[in-house]
C-alpha cells in the first residue's frame, strides 16, 4: 500500500495543549473551541450550534467532552442526525487527534472541544 500526503486542507491546527489549555495554530485558547475548516472560535462549551453552521454543513461534529468521555444527551444526538450531522464524541484530546487526521484527509468536519 502507498500512502500519498493530501496537502494542507487549510484551516486551523490544533498545535497542543498547554496545561488545560487548547492550543490553535501554537496560541493558547481560554476555554473551549469551535473549530470548522475555515476558522476557529472561541467557546464557552455550553451550545454547540455554532459547529453545524457551515455550507454545505459538515458531514459529522467531533464533540471533545473534556478530560473523559461524556455522553451527550440522546436528545442533541437526535437533533442533529436529523439534520443529517452526526456527533462523535470523545475525550478532548482524543478530538483533536481526530480532527487533525480527519482534516489532513481533507474532510468537511467541525469540531466542538471543551477545555481540559
Amino acid at each position: 500500500m502507498s500512502l500519498e500526503p493530501v496537502g494542507d486542507p487549510g484551516g486551523p491546527l490544533i498545535t497542543g495543549f498547554a496545561g488545560k489549555l487548547i492550543k490553535i495554530d501554537g496560541n493558547p485558547r481560554p476555554g473551549g473551541v469551535i473549530l470548522t475548516p475555515e476558522t476557529a472560535l472561541d467557546w464557552d462549551g455550553a451550545d454547540i450550534k455554532a459547529a453545524a453552521t457551515l455550507t454545505p454543513p459538515p458531514e459529522f461534529i467531533l464533540f471533545g467532552t473534556g478530560e473523559t468521555l461524556v455522553r451527550p444527551a440522546p436528545a442533541l444526538i437526535a437533533a442533529y442526525e436529523a439534520r443529517g450531522i452526526g456527533i462523535e464524541a470523545m475525550d478532548t484530546r482524543a478530538a483533536a487527534r481526530a480532527w487533525s487526521l480527519l482534516r489532513g484527509e481533507g474532510r468537511w468536519i467541525s469540531a466542538a472541544l471543551r477545555s481540559l
